[in-house]
């Protein structure tokens, strides 16, 4: 699948450009407020205390700013942290490494954690709750215990799968905190913020554009930023007026709501070909030449979340608001007949 303008995951040109516009400081980071409370009482009594912050688990979609929030929780805390992620850490004692060289209270941020292999993992288990280590050396009858203390650290786990991350792994998290995607008035702060930093010129009702069609997400918001930026300067008088953000939107084939053009391909094969659903996620995805784990896991969840497509035991239902943006006339007696059948039959979803 190649890298889509409104996916919430990483770009491999976005490190340099989400660097330089993250927060240092909780009273920067803009939105999450209910997080952002509960974190804030976390660090100042750690802080009071003398302790290392209580460990955190942070999960919720990609590109809401988990890691913005583990970098600062250190900052915070006045003490260094160490980044690394689940799929890289691949045998036991390469957490033992990493867990050996911490110093006291540093903070160590696991992205992806739930990937981390179940061996790998059990490592982690002593780690967090006595600060010590403990694994097997050599196989067979020269097999022996090695036990050795680690100075006690904060571990700051993020997931974008968090009924994925193990049971014993989740219960020695202290914090748990879901991030939310962020609402218009988050969003268009964040934009705001970001044009000033990468001084860009522009007018509010530019910028109100790019943020409404971000997805509730910072880093699409700010890679949209930078492609309507792009735009302006080339074809434009390098100012983002609404017009020049709309114009430079539709070239993107990002809409007024933030769907793409594979969004729209989903929805428009429900629609058309099988004339609103249900239908398998199979067949949509053999409709489209795409895969179906992608279609359930990348571009379903958005879809659902604006209340254009529905899951039933049968299949997938397009929903009267699917219809109504693509200004089609609404099927009632179809949708009625659709939600019986939902309730009383089953069959593929």
């Amino acid at each position: 699948m190649t890298q889509r303008m409104v996916s919430g995951a990483p770009h491999e040109d976005d490190h340099n450009l989400d660097n330089g516009l993250r927060p240092r400081q909780l009273s920067d980071y803009i939105g999450q407020d209910a997080v952002k409370g509960l974190l804030d009482i976390s660090i100042k009594a750690a802080r009071q205390r003398g302790e290392p912050l209580d460990h955190v688990l942070l999960y919720g979609p990609p590109g809401l700013g988990k890691t913005t929030l583990a970098n600062i929780m250190a900052t915070e805390m006045g003490v260094r942290i160490k980044t690394t992620s689940g799929p890289a850490i691949e045998r036991p004692g390469d957490m033992v490494a990493i867990l050996t060289q911490l110093q006291q209270d540093d903070i160590l941020f696991i992205d992806e954690i739930h990937r981390l292999s179940r061996t790998v993992e059990e490592v982690l288990y002593s780690a967090m709750e006595d600060f010590f280590v403990s694994w097997v050396i050599d196989k067979g009858l020269k097999a022996r215990s090695m036990n050795l203390s680690i100075k006690p650290f904060t571990l700051i786990g993020a997931t974008t799968r968090y009924g994925m991350v193990s049971a014993p792994l989740r219960d020695r998290f202290g914090n748990i905190h879901r991030l939310q995607f962020y609402d218009g008035d988050a969003m268009r702060t964040i934009v705001y913020r970001s044009s000033r930093i990468m001084e860009i010129k522009a007018e509010d009702e530019g910028l109100q554009e790019i943020a409404r069609r971000a997805r509730g997400t910072p880093r699409i918001a700010n890679r949209l930023l930078r492609r309507v930026r792009d735009y302006a300067l080339v074809i434009a008088d390098d100012v983002i007026t609404a017009g020049v953000a709309r114009d430079a939107l539709a070239r993107l084939e990002v809409d007024e709501l933030g769907l793409d053009g594979v969004d729209r391909s989903v929805l428009r094969s429900i629609i058309e070909k099988f004339s609103g659903g249900p239908v398998g996620l199979d067949t949509i995805a053999a409709s489209i030449s795409e895969e179906s784990d992608t279609i359930e896991d990348v571009y379903e969840p958005y879809l659902l979340q604006l209340g254009f497509l529905d899951k039933t035991p049968r299949g997938r239902v397009a929903t009267r608001r699917a219809y109504e943006h693509f200004g089609l006339a609404f099927n009632q007696g179809k949708a009625d007949n659709t939600l019986q059948g939902s309730l009383f039959e089953d069959g593929p979803t």
